[in-house]
Formats: C-alpha cells, sequence, structure tokens
C-alpha cells in the first residue's frame, strides 16, 4: 500500500515508520491474546512490553549484529524489533523444548541469543538492576580489546543495557555507572520509566529519576526522550548510537513511558491501578503512530488492513506454539558446565634446575604466564595494579609489564569485580580478577549466583562465562575478623561454579592455568598462610616452581602422604580428607602416628574427586574430614555424610570431623584465634581416638 503524497516532513522514513506500527499492533495483539488465554498464558509468569514499545523498537532500528544487548524482562518489542518472531517468544512463554533461549528453562523475556545476523544477547538474570554490571562488563572488555589492537575502534560496537527506572535506585547500578564513566565505556543505558515498580509509585520510590541522578557521574551524556513517541524515541536513539560509535563514552537515555499492562501476570493491575491506568492510556504509542501515519497520505482502510493481517498472523503463531513439544525430562541435567579442555596433567612438574618457589610466588608466574600467552586475558581487583601489585604483592609488578590497560585497580566494588567477568567472557576478553579476602567477597555474592553461575544452564550452553576469581582466605596469625575468615561452605551451595583450593606451590602454578582455560566460572582460594610458608610447619607449601607449559586439571585430588605397608597390614591405619592448611596440620599431627595416617589433598572441591576418596576412606577404614571452617552445616560435614552413606559397609569407625569452633567471627587476639581454629594437636587427638576405636 502507497500512503497520498501529502506536504508534510517527517525526519524518519516512512517504511521504518509503518514497520513500526505493524510491530506495535503485534505486541498489541500478543498481549491481548494472552489475557485472553489466561489458563494457558498465565501457568509461567510473563510481562509484556505494553506502553514501551515506542523507545523499544526505536532502539532496536539502531542496533546492528555487531552489538551487543542486555534487556530488561519488559523489552518483548526490543526483540520483536530485532526480527524475532512471535512464535519465537511464545516458546519461551510456554516453556517449550524449542524455546531459542533456554530450552524451557526461564522466564518470557529473558533471552540469551547467539544467532546470525542478531546482536549478541547473554544470559541474565531476572534481579532488576542488577544486568547493569554485566552489560558494563561488555562494553569494558569492547574497550580493552580495543586499547590492544583486538577489535577496529572504528567498527564503533556498542554495549546497550535496557533497564527500569526503579531498578536503577540498586546500588549495583552505581557501581555500573561509576566504572562507564571512569574508563568512559562505548554503553548506553536505556532507561525505560512508567513510574510504577510493581504497586509502588515513583514517587514512594526514588527521590529522583535516572535522569537527574546520572547527573552524578562525571562524564555521563544524557539525554531525555518521550518514550510513547516513536519518532522522539528514533530521533534520541540515533543520537545516543551516535555519540557512543564515534566518541567511545557512556550515554543514559532517559524515556517516559505509560504502563499499560500489568506489571507482570502475576500482578494484577486492578488492584492497585485506579485512575492511573486511564490516565497511562492517553500516552498508548500506537495510536500516536496511527496518527502520524494518517498525517502522511495512510489511510483508516490502510491501518485496519494491518490490524487485521497482524491478528491473523499472531493467532497462527499462538496455535503453532501451543501445538509445539514440551522439553525432554531426561534433559533437565544438561549445561551445569561447559566441558573443560584441560583434562590431563602436562608440562613438567619439576623441571630440570628447578628452584624452589612460594606459592604467592609460582601464582605471580602463573598470571604472567597466562597475561604473556593470550592477548585477550587481564587482570583486575582492589590494588593489584600500579606499584603495589596487591596487598599480598601477588600482581607485583605486572601493571608495569603489561600496562594499565591490561593489569588495574579497581574501586571498592566487589559486585563489580566478580559480575563484569560475565559480560567480559561474553564479548571474548578473558577476565582474572581478585577479591582481596575473602570476608570482602560478600558483596559480589549477588553476581556470583544470579549472574555467573546460572548462565550456562540457563542458555542451554550458549553463554558459559569464564571467569577466574582470586580469592585470598584463612587465619594467618592475627588477622582478625574481616581478614582471617572461610568460605567454600557457601561457595559450595552455588552450583554452576567451580571451587579450587591449592596447598602448595606446584598445585598453585598448575590449577591456576586450568582454571583459566577452563570455560566456566572458578573460584580460586588462596591460603594466605600458606602464601610464603612463613608459619610454622607450612614448609611443604614452598615446591619446586613448574615450567611454563604446566597444567594440573581441576577435579583430581593428590595422595601427599601414604601409610606405610606394615601399619596397612596390621589395619592400624586412618585417611585424612583435608584441603588448604588442614593438609599441614595433617602432617605435623601424623608424626605422632608414624606410618599410621594417609593424607588426601582434594585440591579442587567442585569438582570433587569422589573415586579418590572412596579408595582412600576403603583401604583404611577409619577417616577424618579436616577444615579450617567452622564445622557445623559445612562442607566437611556434608561430605562426611557422603562417605557414611555410600562407604558404610568398607568402614570400621564413625566418620571423624573436625574444624573450627561454631563462632561467627576469628578473634583478632592471637590466642584466642588459637582456641578456635583447628591445630596440629587437636587433629593428633582427634586421629588417635579415630584410631582406638
Amino acid at each position: 500500500m502507497e500512503p497520498t503524497p501529502v506536504d508534510f516532513s517527517v525526519k524518519v522514513d516512512q517504511q521504518i515508520l509503518v514497520n513500526a506500527y505493524k510491530l506495535m499492533l503485534t505486541a498489541k495483539t500478543m498481549a491481548h491474546l494472552y489475557e485472553e488465554n489466561k489458563a494457558i498464558c498465565s501457568k509461567y509468569v510473563h510481562s509484556t512490553s505494553r506502553g514501551h514499545e515506542a523507545i523499544q523498537l526505536a532502539t532496536a532500528c539502531h542496533l546492528t549484529p555487531r552489538d551487543f544487548l542486555s534487556v530488561y524482562y519488559r523489552d518483548e518489542s526490543i526483540l520483536l524489533g530485532l526480527g524475532l518472531q512471535p512464535y519465537e517468544l511464545m516458546l519461551q512463554l510456554m516453556a517449550k523444548r524449542d524455546d531459542p533461549f533456554s530450552g524451557g528453562r526461564t522466564y518470557y523475556g529473558h533471552p540469551s541469543l547467539r544467532r546470525e545476523g542478531f546482536p549478541v544477547i547473554p544470559h541474565q538474570s531476572s534481579a532488576t538492576g542488577m544486568q547493569a554490571i554485566p552489560a558494563t562488563g561488555m562494553a569494558h572488555a569492547l574497550a580493552y580489546l580495543e586499547s590492544q589492537g583486538l577489535e577496529n575502534v572504528e567498527e564503533g560496537r556498542v554495549a546497550l543495557c535496557s533497564l527500569g527506572d526503579g531498578s536503577v535506585t540498586e546500588g549495583e547500578v552505581a557501581e555500573a555507572f561509576q566504572m562507564a564513566v571512569l574508563k568512559k565505556l562505548p554503553i548506553i543505558y536505556l532507561v525505560q520509566d512508567n513510574d510504577w515498580g510493581i504497586s509502588a509509585t515513583g514517587e514512594e520510590m526514588r527521590a529522583m529519576d535516572a535522569y537527574e541522578y546520572a547527573a552524578g557521574f562525571k562524564g555521563m551524556e544524557r539525554l531525555r526522550v518521550d518514550g510513547s513517541d516513536f519518532v522522539d524515541s528514533y530521533l534520541g536513539m540515533e543520537e545516543a548510537f551516535r555519540i557512543v560509535r564515534t566518541e567511545r563514552r557512556p550515554v543514559l537515555v532517559h524515556a517516559k513511558c505509560p504502563l499499560l499492562g500489568h506489571h507482570t501476570s502475576g500482578v494484577r493491575r486492578e488492584w492497585y491501578r485506579g485512575d492511573n491506568l486511564n490516565q497511562h492510556s492517553l500516552q498508548d504509542p500506537l495510536p500516536k503512530l496511527g496518527n502520524l501515519l494518517l498525517e502522511i497520505g495512510y489511510t483508516e482502510a490502510d491501518l485496519e488492513q494491518m490490524v487485521q493481517e497482524v491478528e491473523q498472523e499472531v493467532q497462527a503463531q499462538y496455535e503453532q506454539a501451543l501445538a509445539a513439544a514440551n522439553p525432554d525430562p531426561a534433559t533437565f541435567n544438561l549445561h551445569e558446565f561447559a566441558p573443560t579442555p584441560i583434562i590431563e596433567e602436562k608440562g613438567n612438574r619439576n623441571p630440570a634446575g628447578a628452584e624452589k618457589t612460594t606459592m604467592v610466588d609460582a601464582a605471580l608466574h602463573a598470571v604472567d604466564d597466562i597475561l604473556k600467552q593470550y592477548p585477550e586475558a587481564l587482570f583486575y581487583g582492589q590494588d593489584v595494579g600500579g606499584e603495589l601489585g596487591g596487598v599480598f604483592r601477588e600482581a607485583a609488578l605486572l601493571a608495569k609489564k603489561y600496562g594499565d590497560n591490561r593489569v588495574f585497580n579497581t574501586p571498592i566494588q566487589e559486585a563489580y569485580i566478580v559480575g563484569s567477568t560475565a559480560g567480559m567472557s561474553a564479548v571474548g576478553a578473558k577476565p582474572i580478577v581478585e577479591i582481596q579476602f575473602a570476608d570482602y567477597i560478600w558483596p559480589g555474592i549477588n553476581q556470583l549466583v544470579e549472574e555467573l553461575s546460572k548462565s550456562c544452564y540457563l542458555s542451554m550452553g550458549k553463554f558459559p562465562i569464564q571467569s577466574l576469581i582470586r580469592v585470598p582466605i584463612g587465619a594467618y596469625g592475627g588477622g582478625g575478623p574481616y581478614h582471617s575468615g572461610s568460605i567454600e561452605s557457601t561457595l559450595l551451595n552455588i552450583r554452576g561454579i567451580k571451587v579450587v583450593y591449592p596447598s602448595n606451590a606446584a598445585d598453585m602454578k598448575g590449577l591456576m592455568k586450568a582454571a583459566f582455560l577452563d570455560p566456566n566460572p572458578v573460584v580460586m582460594l588462596e591460603h594466605k598462610g600458606l602464601y610464603w610458608s612463613k608459619v610454622p610447619g607450612t614448609e611443604d607449601a614452598k615446591t619446586f616452581e613448574p615450567d611454563a607449559d604446566y597444567i594440573l586439571p581441576l577435579g583430581k585430588a593428590n595422595v601427599v602422604q601414604q601409610a606405610s605397608p606394615e601399619q596397612l597390614r596390621n589395619g592400624t591405619t586412618v585417611t585424612v580428607i583435608t584441603y588448604g592448611m588442614g593438609v599441614y596440620w595433617a602432617k605435623a599431627a601424623s608424626k605422632e602416628l608414624s606410618g599410621s595416617v594417609e593424607i588426601v589433598d582434594l585440591r579442587t572441591l567442585n569438582p570433587l574427586d569422589w573415586e579418590t576418596v572412596v579408595a582412600s576412606v576403603e583401604l583404611h577404614g577409619k577417616v577424618l574430614v579436616l577444615t579450617e571452617e567452622p564445622l557445623m552445616n559445612s562442607f566437611a560435614e556434608s561430605l562426611a555424610g557422603r562417605i557414611s552413606r555410600e562407604c558404610f559397609q568398607r568402614l570400621d569407625a564413625p566418620v571423624f570431623t573436625l574444624g573450627a569452633e561454631n563462632l561467627p567471627a576469628i578473634p583478632l587476639n592471637v590466642e584466642l584465634e588459637k582456641m578456635m581454629l583447628p591445630n596440629a594437636d587437636k587433629v593428633l587427638a582427634s586421629l588417635q581416638d579415630l584410631l582406638d576405636y
């Protein structure tokens, strides 16, 4: 259909306007269809884009297949604007097998897409506001790769992060904004403001809107658009993309929109909206754009024909989605992790002429080797850059060697340090990051749980996150309550991450390389008391340094001490299953029990080398599980329970456990610390009780 020519100037191409109108009709028809079929479509909670269509479709017009996109749960029209079909979105709505994003695993409007001709859309959680950090990580990766000549800056690739205005009050959004302006990152923050949270109004939730808030972030370009007006939105987004593509700096676009649907299908709008819904209906983007089409020469009949065509097509796709297959229940456990290429030990663990080295130096040399070999690798965290090179000197001089773009300090932002690695990985950078002390990891747990751990599983393997997170851990004599804690049990309750805990220099180097090359999130716990082998009894943590090619696979325990054949024949042996500092407490204690103690160093806590544990337990029949953590509800108790259940017939005594006292913190005074923690004497007493059982 061709419009009647009129003397009217519009700054947007007519075909773009027509396509946008059809897609607005599509979004409206889908929303009405879902409402009319509540029994089917509200089985799983969903949200729609009603009221937000104009700004979303305008945004989609400016995205290219070279860009990266982070959407939020209301961004259905962005997906339609990019070319996704209603049928594909409906497959996710109904949790069908061929849902292109997650195979029926995650909510409607939560895409994860790697498809030719589309922007990359990594997985993200539905925790509102949390997507800002991974999205900023994507922009950070683009800036980093461009700085290294690994990406052409002239391509002007952009990351776009879509947010609801209510989510901007999240602290993690502030961390994202801070890094975006600090590093001058190529990102657009699209903030869609409809004045509502769920049932809370903007006036209840905030002292200012996102545009006003962003003024506090020096270097953030700010634009306001009428999010209900397609032309104003299109031109505003055109300018935002121009700035970011050419000037490589962040922009925030604040778009005021009406909310015409419910918050989600689980919260009925009539319960709290009142007359507000009628007020918002006056700003409906669809009739606004329809009136514009009439002004430029289209007729009512033309618009009605579009309505009929769209309704027929959406209905047909809905019926097709209804008939689509459900997921095979047998596939429920696929894609917890992406396969790792590191499955066997490689390189020389004891090269000729090697000297003994400390764990901290082995870690430093491992990262040095990685940065030397992999230009896409970078290392960041608090105080790891510049002259200091980490509070434990574990990154000493790396910034000088590789430059401030590759090894750099971050603000005190544990959430950003952890969560940005998700965005980095999606773009192709390979981050190594550090949390300064295990006791400081808690602000980053949100990102670790919601963004990193779930991505591979919920994206059906499309977006595993390569992330190596280094965490100095453990007590080392007077560190006090905020520098001495153990956190492994908390981490091990997070599915979808790997947890590594080396106890000597050679293992540190080999496991660090394997952790870096693993395509999944890996947390490497590094005991501060073992770093320099200065704590009495930890001299064996120093080892000959392996060569640069040495790699030790994750999930392989090591029998670091065997019982004597004579004691085995006499049936007077016990095995200690432990890791970290526990290895050295067990070694010291075993000197008083000549030949009676085998020590298994787990080295990796997830994945666990269960075969080695079982073999050792069955060989000796008596077992002590030893940890530095407070014992109650710990990984050690869980492991002991599993041993008791699966090895019961081969046990000659109950499974013993030993750990720290069940107190909330480690006291500063060293004598109080000794009372709380395990030590060689406590281990010896437990072993003697076990042998005498």
